[in-house]
């Protein structure tokens, strides 16, 4: 009769063990499976000018996001796909929310758009000489436009550069020439969102 209660028991422990598991192995893999809430952009903050198109991007470090559009200053827009639009009308400084969904999940981010006035600009040198061997120090920079934002330079065809040569996004020149020749380097520069190309020559002898 002893054993009898016995096995009883231990059958009634079994299957109070096996019925705890599936119900343990879901709750740990529910917390161990996070939603995919979306998260914040990259880039919270642009520089803008007044009267200039704006041709800018938001974007998440998730994946899937997607974006409600909105009015985030005068004349400027974001769309569904976070490509931001249109064209400043206003300088100052506009703090909007964005929403940003993934899925079910929602949530808003805070952007900055700083309008600055149509501040003329131009570059402050496009030419520089070398000799091969001998390291390049020199920088393009910007006179006018702004004072407190920093342009940008990106070069648009990396294969014209001299081998050994590089431009950098500040505007510097550096590197070592390794062959004489000149060449003619384009080059995008921005000014809070005041874009122009021009051609950056470099002479090596």
């Amino acid at each position: 009769m002893r054993r009898w209660w016995v096995l009883v028991l231990a059958v009634a422990a079994v299957c109070a063990i096996s019925s705890a598991v599936p119900r343990f192995a879901m709750t740990l893999t529910a917390r161990q499976v996070p939603l995919d809430p979306p998260d914040a952009v990259l880039e919270d903050t642009f520089h803008l000018t007044e009267g200039i198109e704006v041709r800018r991007k938001l974007l998440p470090t998730a994946r899937g996001v997607t974006f409600h559009p909105a009015y985030l200053a005068v004349g400027v827009r974001v769309d569904e796909s976070g490509r931001l639009y249109g064209t400043p009308q206003r300088p100052g400084t506009y703090v909007a929310p964005v929403r940003l969904c993934a899925g079910q999940t929602c949530r808003e981010q805070p952007l900055t758009l700083v309008v600055y006035g149509n501040v003329p600009w131009e570059p402050r040198e496009l030419t520089f000489p070398g000799r091969v061997g001998v390291p390049l120090d020199g920088e393009i920079g910007v006179e006018g436009g702004p004072s407190d934002v920093i342009p940008t330079f990106t070069v648009t065809d990396g294969t014209r550069l001299p081998r050994g040569v590089s431009i950098g996004p500040d505007g510097h020149v550096s590197g070592t020439p390794a062959a004489s020749g000149i060449s003619e380097v384009p080059v995008r520069i921005c000014v809070a969102g005041n874009c122009a190309g021009v051609v950056v020559r470099l002479i090596v002898v």
